[in-house]
C-alpha cells in the first residue's frame, strides 16, 4: 500500500483517531485471521513483540509449542475506510515467527518469501503477478444469511438496468482505491450476478496480500448492499464458475525476462522453460490452486474452465494462455486457479514449478490452438487431463516432490491431512442427485 516507518504509523494512527488495529495473517487453508489490539499496544506490535496462541489456528502448532510472534509488515498499514470516525480501525499484515525468532514453517506468507528468495538466488528480482478474481453477488435472506438467489440477470460487460450489482461493484472499487489499490477494470462477468474487479500486478507477496484484502473488502461492502460476495468456485449448476487467473512474468535487471524481440513469437527461452515447468507440475499443484471439493465442479463443467494440461496463444480451453501483449507485458496466464485458493500457497507452487523448468531447461511442447473441448475423443487422448476430483489432486500432490518442496514439510502435511478429511466427509454424503437418479430405479 505504501512505504511506512514505525514513526509514520504511530503519527498517522494518532492523527486519524485510530483506536484499534487488526494484526492480520493467513492460515494454511487461506482464511484471514487477526488479533485486535488497542492503540496503546501499537508500538509494541510494530516492534514485533506481540504474541498469540498458534495452537488455536488450523494447521499451525500443537499446544506444547503454541507461543508465536506476529511481526507486521509496515508497508501493509492502512485504515479501513468503513470504520466509524469515533473508533477508526487500522490494519497490518503480519508474518508469523516461532518463539526462537525464526519464520514459522507453517506460515504461508513466510513460505512464499522463502520461494521468492530462491528465485532471487537464480538471478531474478521479481515475479510479477496479476490476479483476476471473480465472485458472485447473491441476495441475503431476512435473517442476513447467504443464499444462492441471483441479484441480477446480467451478462458479460452488461450495465444497468440489467446489472443490478453495478452499484455494489462500484462501491467495492471505490473502497479499494481509497485503500491504495490501482484498479484496472471492473465489470459484470459472463454469468448472472457474477463480477470481476482486476487490479494492477505487483510482486508475488504484495499481490497475495492484495487478494486477501480484496476478498475482505468485497464481503464487507456487499453486506452494506444486503448482498453476499462469494468466491466459491461453482455455486450454481449450468452457469460459469468463479476463476482466478494468474498472469505471471519474471523480471531481471528491470526487464521482462519472458520477452525476446528476436523470437518469432516474442517468447524468450526463459519463458518457454518456465511454461514447461508449469505444465510438468500442473497436476501436482492443482490441489493447492483448486483446494475444495467444489473446485472440480468448475473444472469439469466447461465454460472456458481449463481441464487440460496444454498451452496456446489465443485458445482459452488449455491451462496456459499467452496474451498477445509483448515487451514488458509478455506473460503467461495460468487459467486453472479459482479464488478459494490460498494465494500465498498458489503463488509459491506456481513459482517453484516455473523455476524448476528453468533450472532443468525443460522442453515446451507445441501449442494446441484449437478448442480442446471440440476435439475428437481420439485427439483428446494425446492431451493430459488435470485431476478430476480433490481426491485425485491430493494423490498427484503427494507424488510431486517439487511441489511438496514448494510447500515445505509442515504445510504439506497439514494441508494434505485437512483436505483428505474434507474429501472423506464429502464422499460419504448422499446427495439429492443420487436419490433422484437411483432410488426409484434400483
Amino acid at each position: 500500500m505504501g512505504e511506512y516507518s514505525k514513526e509514520d504509523i504511530l503519527r498517522i494512527a494518532e492523527d486519524e483517531n485510530v483506536r484499534y488495529i487488526r494484526l492480520q495473517f493467513t492460515d494454511i487453508l487461506g482464511t484471514i485471521k487477526n488479533v485486535e489490539i488497542p492503540f496503546k499496544q501499537l508500538g509494541k506490535a510494530l516492534d514485533g513483540e506481540m504474541m498469540f496462541d498458534g495452537s488455536s489456528i488450523e494447521g499451525f502448532a500443537r499446544v506444547e509449542e503454541s507461543d508465536m510472534y506476529l511481526k507486521p509488515d509496515l508497508d501493509t498499514w492502512l485504515i479501513f475506510p468503513w470504520s466509524s470516525d469515533d473508533a477508526r480501525a487500522g490494519r497490518l499484515i503480519c508474518d508469523v515467527y516461532d518463539i526462537d525468532g525464526t519464520p514459522f514453517s507453517g506460515d504461508p506468507r513466510s513460505n512464499l518469501k522463502r520461494l521468492v528468495a530462491e528465485m532471487q538466488d537464480m538471478g531474478y528480482e521479481d515475479l510479477n503477478l496479476g490476479p483476476e478474481p471473480e465472485f458472485f453477488l447473491f441476495k441475503l435472506d431476512k435473517e442476513g444469511n447467504a443464499t444462492t438467489e441471483l441479484s441480477d440477470n446480467g451478462g458479460y460487460f452488461d450495465l444497468q438496468p440489467i446489472d443490478f450489482g453495478e452499484d455494489c461493484r462500484r462501491d467495492i472499487t471505490l473502497t479499494l482505491e481509497d485503500m491504495g489499490f490501482d484498479v484496472e477494470m471492473s465489470h459484470h462477468e459472463g454469468a448472472p450476478s457474477q463480477h470481476e474487479i482486476s487490479f494492477k500486478y505487483s510482486d508475488a507477496v504484495t499481490a497475495s496480500d492484495n487478494i486477501q484484502t480484496f476478498k475482505l473488502v468485497a464481503k464487507t461492502i456487499a453486506r452494506r448492499h444486503n448482498l453476499h460476495a462469494t468466491f466459491m468456485p461453482k455455486p450454481l449448476y449450468g452457469i460459469p464458475g468463479n476463476g482466478m487467473h494468474y498472469n505471471v512474468s519474471l523480471f531481471r535487471d528491470g526487464d521482462n525476462a519472458f520477452y525476446d524481440e528476436n523470437d518469432e513469437f516474442g517468447l524468450s527461452p526463459c519463458m518457454r522453460y518456465f511454461m514447461a515447468g508449469l505444465l510438468s507440475h500442473a497436476r501436482g499443484f492443482t490441489a493447492i490452486c483448486n483446494p475444495l471439493v467444489n473446485s472440480y465442479k468448475r473444472l469439469q463443467s466447461g465454460f472456458e474452465a481449463p481441464k487440460y494440461v496444454a498451452w496456446s496463444g489465443s485458445n482459452r480451453s488449455p491451462l496456459l494462455r499467452i496474451p498477445p501483449s509483448r515487451g514488458k507485458s509478455t506473460r503467461a496466464e495460468v487459467r486453472s486457479l479459482d479464488p478459494s485458493a490460498n494465494p500465498y500457497l498458489a503463488a509459491a507452487t506456481i513459482l517453484k514449478a516455473g523455476l524448476n523448468g528453468i533450472k532443468y531447461k525443460l522442453e515446451l511442447d507445441n501449442p494446441i490452438d484449437e478448442n480442446i473441448y471440440e476435439m475428437s475423443t481420439r485427439q483428446k487422448e494425446t492431451v493430459e487431463d488435470l485431476p478430476s476430483t480433490l481426491y485425485t489432486a491430493l494423490k498427484a500432490l503427494k507424488e510431486d516432490d517439487v511441489i511438496r518442496e514448494a510447500l515445505g514439510d509442515h504445510i504439506f502435511k497439514q494441508f494434505h491431512e485437512n483436505k483428505s478429511i474434507e474429501w472423506n466427509m464429502y464422499s460419504s454424503q448422499i446427495t439429492q442427485w443420487e436419490i433422484d437418479e437411483y432410488l426409484g430405479q434400483y
